[in-house]
């Protein structure tokens, strides 16, 4: 659609609601190919099929999870399809046409965050590749800049570098890089499991790892009970939905292209609850396998690649897990933080440029490496800040509005979307008191009990969305009190 004489403070061409919509089902699909098909995705997948202690155990813990998260993906993509705006905008819409940049900038921020962290494991799986060299494994063990490795560090520069080619010519061109990065890990990640299945002479899913193993592996994964245990099993579902936090937000950045919302519900079908299991249960087989061909637990593909004894396998592997990464990167960590850094300066800042932001972020990180922790922790901490803004929006938009949104008023200044001087209290009030619930207590504090953290994200969404809803509720009952 075509907005009428818009706020320049409010709009650019970029965070115009989408004219050209060409991503049919098999875009979708790769969105999420791209998206859980990389090192990260791997590395916890096979965590928390340790966690699960057999492979029923697994499927149960997954398949929910897996079930859950297409239909909150279903929630905020059917918006993105209706309204043809990215995430910033669709929030003008709960925390007023300013107050947005709020939720925008705290997603741009876990952007940065995911964006060095999968450019590092990407670049891991290259160095992995070339120690195999022994002057090259001399040259790493030995000379160290920036607290990494020499070698390391030159790696991740030329991965970061290599990924700012691809937005160069915007959205389009993410959806074609996406179309193939997508299916071509799929079959490198067959071809792993295969040749380990084949390698080891058995086909089983966990009975080859002994329990004392698994204990040993899991006891500091932040995660209550032993593997195996319903305590166990429920946090390994929180922990692969909450995984998703950050696209429960921007998931509408991809669907308000999507041609119909039918090709959207065939997209997400087959790229979620399918795809999900499908990629889960062959990392548990490829795990298993290298258990059994190693003795040892190994829960980073790189670090199975680089024990190949071929060498043309290993650099196939290599590359692929670095395609993977870059997809990854390109759709969750880059796309999102481009909008949401345009939303806040429109006329300053561009697509592209918001995107060169998010790179410079993750590149004046990498020094300190912030992700180098527990894979669990790590997921649950970040994804725990989104929780309260992503239950906002959907209380907002499902259940104050029902699915009825002007559009157009997203981008005029004095609109409906006003509030206060384009703010809006209620959904600050309902944020601030959502994010100590979800983020704040059971980080820095010990008055919450441990498990508290791994169910973070819920809380959030639940304690920020039913605070916003009665307050919404009561504001239009006594608009005296209006926000």
């Amino acid at each position: 659609m075509s907005i009428r004489n818009p706020s320049p403070s409010l709009y650019n061409e970029d965070l115009a609601p989408a004219e050209e919509r060409k991503w049919g089902a098999f875009s979708i699909f790769n969105v999420w190919t791209s998206d859980v098909h990389s090192l990260w995705g791997y590395y916890l997948a096979a965590s928390l099929f340790l966690l699960c202690g057999s492979f029923v155990n697994f499927v149960i813990a997954i398949g929910i999870g897996s079930l859950v998260i297409f239909f909150l993906m279903s929630l905020v993509g059917n918006a993105g399809v209706r309204t043809g705006v990215p995430f910033p905008v669709l929030a003008r819409a709960s925390f007023g046409t300013f107050g947005a940049n709020v939720p925008a900038l705290v997603r741009a921020v876990v952007a940065c965050f995911w964006y060095g962290a999968q450019t590092a494991a990407a670049s891991g799986a290259i160095v992995a590749l070339l120690i195999r060299n022994e002057s090259l494994l001399a040259f790493h063990q030995n000379s160290h800049l920036l607290g990494h490795s020499t070698l390391e560090v030159i790696c991740y520069a030329i991965v970061w570098a290599l990924q700012l080619l691809i937005i160069q010519r915007g959205m389009e061109t993410v959806r074609k890089f996406q179309d193939w990065a997508g299916p071509a890990v799929w079959i490198m990640m067959l071809i792993l499991a295969v040749y380990l299945v084949a390698k080891s002479g058995t086909f089983s899913f966990g009975s080859e790892i002994p329990r004392d193993v698994l204990i040993e592996k899991t006891k500091d994964a932040g995660v209550p009970g032993e593997p195996g245990s319903i305590a166990a099993l429920a946090a390994v579902a929180a922990t692969w939905i909450t995984y998703f936090a950050a696209l429960y937000l921007n998931f509408c950045d991809f669907s308000r292209y999507a041609t119909s919302e039918k090709a959207l519900r065939k997209g997400n079908l087959w790229g979620l609850p399918i795809n999900l299991l499908a990629f889960c249960l062959v990392a548990g087989v490829t795990t298993t396998a290298a258990f059994t061909v190693y003795g040892e637990v190994l829960l980073h593909p790189e670090q199975i690649s680089a024990k190949f004894e071929s060498w043309f396998l290993a650099l196939l592997a290599a590359l692929t897990f670095a395609v993977a990464t870059l997809g990854i990167n390109v759709v969750a960590n880059f796309v999102s933080p481009a909008f949401d850094f345009a939303n806040v300066f429109p006329r300053q800042i561009n697509f592209k440029r918001g995107g060169y932001i998010a790179a410079l972020i993750a590149l004046v990180l990498y020094p300190f490496a912030p992700w180098e922790t527990g894979a669990a922790h790590f997921v649950n901490f970040i994804g725990s800040t989104m929780g309260p803004i992503f239950g906002i929006m959907m209380v907002d938009y499902y259940l104050i509005r029902k699915s009825q949104l002007n559009v157009e008023a997203l981008y005029h200044e004095n609109g409906e979307f006003r509030f206060q001087n384009g703010w809006h209290g209620n959904a600050f009030i309902a944020f601030a008191v959502g994010a100590l619930f979800s983020s704040i207590l059971p980080t820095f504090t010990s008055i919450l009990p441990d498990w508290w953290g791994t169910y973070g994200w819920f809380f959030g969404v639940a304690i920020g969305g039913a605070i916003y809803f009665v307050l919404r509720m009561g504001a239009r009952r006594n608009p005296a009190f209006a926000s």
